[in-house]
């Protein structure tokens, strides 16, 4: 039976994007220690610079970070410095987000760490294989009906 266990989870989609997860947000971690980031905190950081002023819900459009975990997360990087929320003059219900002085330069200081820690994901597959790698992902994702967080992060 053991073998049998060992054997599914070695097969497991599910499983194996859990611990691919896993073992990125731990890469992430160690390579941004002084940033006290989260991948995804990064990846709000990010789709803000790209996006320069957006609602919440267009973070959540861009990232794919659902709805009430944006919202934590927006709060957590208000309450750092790191971002500016505001009600939209347009729609009193909507909040208006952007980057701060300080949360654009935490970001500008953490790319170098996210850009080896995405090196450092691929090293191990050919080009082809990353290529077909990012392609399936987004397909799963295109499938699924999410949207596709990888421009953002």
């Amino acid at each position: 039976m053991r073998d049998e266990t060992s054997h599914e989870l070695g097969s497991s989609a599910l499983h194996m994007l859990h611990r691919a997860s896993q073992a990125a947000d731990e890469m992430f971690a160690n390579e941004t220690t002084g940033a006290d980031l989260t991948p995804r905190q990064f990846a709000v950081l990010a789709a803000l610079e790209l996006l320069e002023s957006a609602s919440q819900t267009q973070i959540v459009d861009l990232t794919g970070i659902d709805r009430s975990t944006l919202a934590d997360i927006v709060k957590r990087l208000v309450k750092r410095g790191l971002l500016n929320r505001r009600r939209s003059r347009s729609d009193a219900r909507a909040y208006v987000v952007r980057l701060t002085p300080e949360g654009r330069s935490v970001l500008i200081a953490t790319k170098p760490a996210a850009l080896r820690v995405e090196e450092r994901l691929m090293e191990h597959l050919p080009h082809a294989r990353r290529t077909e790698l990012i392609a399936a992902l987004e397909a799963i994702i295109g499938r699924l009906g999410a949207p596709a967080s990888s421009k953002a992060a």
